[in-house]
C-alpha cells in the first residue's frame, strides 16, 4: 500500500508484515499484521510512532514517508507513544537520517529510550495534557494512558483533524488487504479483523483490562472523529464501534463472559479422547456454544482468545507421572500468566495408578480463582458406564453455564 491521507495534513505511512515470525516471539500471525505510523503536517512536521525492521518494513516506511513529500531531514518531531520495539525498532536508523528531529515521549518513555537505544539527547518529556504546536492551527495533545499495555504508554490527539493516535489500544492482528479504513472492508474481512482483534487483545492486553477501561473513561469527552491505532484498521466511519468492542473485551476480564464453553482436550493413548467424544455429546445436547482445542496441536494464542471470552472451561487431561499431561499443564500455565480468572471449570481424564492430574489442577485453581465442578477421573480405559456418566456430567456442567 502507498501512503494514505486520513484527513488533510495527516497520513498513514505504515507497512504490512506477512511472515512466519512470531509476534513478541510468541504469537503466530496467520493473517499478518500492520505496523501503523503516521505523519502530521502543520508548519512543522511530526511522525507519530515508527516501525521495526521486519520483512523489509523500514524500506517501505521510508518510501511511504517520501510519498507524502516528506524527507527524513524535514521531520521536526518524532512522537513515541510506546517504546516497544515493534513501534521503535527503526528509531536509531531514522535518528541518523533525521538528527534534527526532537523525540517526544512520556517521562517513563524517555527513561526506556535510554535503556533500549542509548538515546539521552534531543528528547522532550511531555506530561499529561501537554501540547506541542505544529503551527498552521495544528497541535498535538498528549494523554498518559499507562499500562495500555506498558507503563510508559500515551496517546496523541490532533484537535484540528480530531484524530486520536491510540497506539496499541484499539488495535488488532491482521495485515491490511489493500484498504485502510473500517468502512472499506468487506463483511467477511470485517469478521476476520474482529476475530483477530479479540486474539490480539487476549494475547497482548488482557492482563491490563482495568487500565483499558480507565483510558476509555479518561478520553470520553475528547471529540474524536478518527481512531488511528498502531496495528490494524483506522476507524473513521464509527470510532465508537471499536471502543465498544474494547469495552466488551475488558468486560470479559471482569467476568462478563459469553455463555459458552472452551474445551481443552488432551490424550496419551486415546482413553481420555474416548471420553471427550461423550463430553461433547453432553454439551451439544444442551445447545451451549462450544469451542474445542486439541492439546498440544492447538496454538496457545487461539486458546487464550477462547478462554478469555467464554464463561466455562472444560479440561480433559490424563495423568502423567503423577501430574497433568505436560502439554495441558503448559497451556493452563499461560492462561494463568494472562490472569484469566473467575471461570467455571470441570476436569475429566484417565489415570493409570494415581489421579495426580487433579491434585495439580486443584493447586492451579487457587491461582486462577476458578469455580470447579466435581472432577470425573477413571482408571485405564473408560467403560460404557463411564461414557454415560461423562455425558451426563458434561450436560450438567453446560446447564450451569447458561443458568447463571
Amino acid at each position: 500500500m502507498s501512503a494514505v491521507e486520513i484527513k488533510p495534513g495527516a497520513w498513514w505511512i505504515g507497512v504490512n508484515v506477512t511472515t512466519r515470525d512470531l509476534f513478541e516471539g510468541l504469537w503466530p500471525l496467520p493473517y499478518g499484521v500492520s505496523l501503523n505510523s503516521y505523519v502530521v503536517k502543520g508548519e512543522k512536521i511530526a511522525v507519530v510512532d515508527l516501525v521495526r525492521e521486519w520483512s523489509g518494513s523500514s524500506t517501505l516506511f521510508l518510501h511511504q514517508l517520501e510519498s507524502t513529500n516528506t524527507q527524513p531531514q524535514d521531520i521536526d518531531y518524532i512522537v513515541l507513544n510506546h517504546l516497544e520495539p515493534d513501534h521503535t525498532g527503526f528509531l536509531q536508523t531514522l535518528r541518523q537520517m533525521a538528527p534534527q528531529a526532537l523525540l517526544i515521549s512520556s517521562a517513563k518513555g524517555i527513561e526506556m529510550l535510554e535503556h533500549f537505544y542509548g538515546i539521552t539527547e534531543g528528547v522532550k518529556v511531555v506530561e499529561d495534557g501537554q501540547q506541542v504546536d505544529l503551527g498552521a492551527g495544528r497541535n498535538l495533545v498528549f494523554y498518559d494512558t499507562p499500562f495500555v499495555h506498558w507503563p510508559e504508554t500515551m496517546m496523541t490527539y490532533e484537535p484540528q483533524s480530531r484524530i486520536l493516535f491510540s497506539c496499541d489500544a484499539f488495535g488488532g492482528f491482521g495485515a491490511l488487504k489493500g484498504v485502510l479504513f473500517d468502512d472499506q472492508v468487506t463483511p467477511e474481512d470485517e469478521k476476520l479483523y474482529y476475530d483477530e482483534m479479540l486474539r490480539y487483545y487476549a494475547n497482548i492486553v488482557a492482563s491490563f483490562s482495568r487500565m483499558v477501561l480507565r483510558a476509555i473513561d479518561k478520553l470520553a469527552d475528547v471529540d474524536v472523529a478518527v481512531i488511528a491505532p498502531s496495528h490494524g484498521l483506522v476507524w473513521r466511519a464509527d470510532p465508537g464501534k471499536v471502543i465498544a468492542h474494547y469495552k466488551k473485551f475488558a468486560g470479559y476480564a471482569a467476568g462478563e463472559n459469553a455463555k459458552a464453553i472452551t474445551l481443552l482436550s488432551s490424550s496419551m493413548y486415546g482413553n481420555t479422547r474416548l471420553v471427550t467424544d461423550a463430553v461433547m455429546r453432553g454439551i451439544a445436547h444442551e445447545k451451549v456454544p462450544l469451542e474445542v482445542f486439541d492439546i498440544p496441536d492447538a496454538e496457545h494464542s487461539d486458546i487464550l482468545a477462547s478462554v478469555f471470552k467464554n464463561r466455562g472451561v472444560v479440561v480433559g487431561t490424563p495423568t502423567y507421572e503423577g501430574k497433568m499431561f505436560p502439554p495441558m499443564a503448559q497451556a493452563l500455565d499461560i492462561v494463568a500468566r494472562k490472569h484469566m480468572t473467575g471461570k467455571k471449570t470441570w476436569l475429566y481424564g484417565s489415570y493409570g495408578w494415581s489421579g495426580g492430574a487433579k491434585r495439580e489442577f486443584d493447586a492451579l485453581l487457587e491461582t486462577l480463582k476458578w469455580e470447579a465442578a466435581k472432577a470425573f477421573q477413571f482408571r485405564g480405559a473408560p467403560t460404557a458406564d463411564d461414557l454415560h456418566q461423562a455425558e451426563d456430567l458434561a450436560a450438567a456442567f453446560a446447564r450451569s453455564i447458561v443458568e447463571d
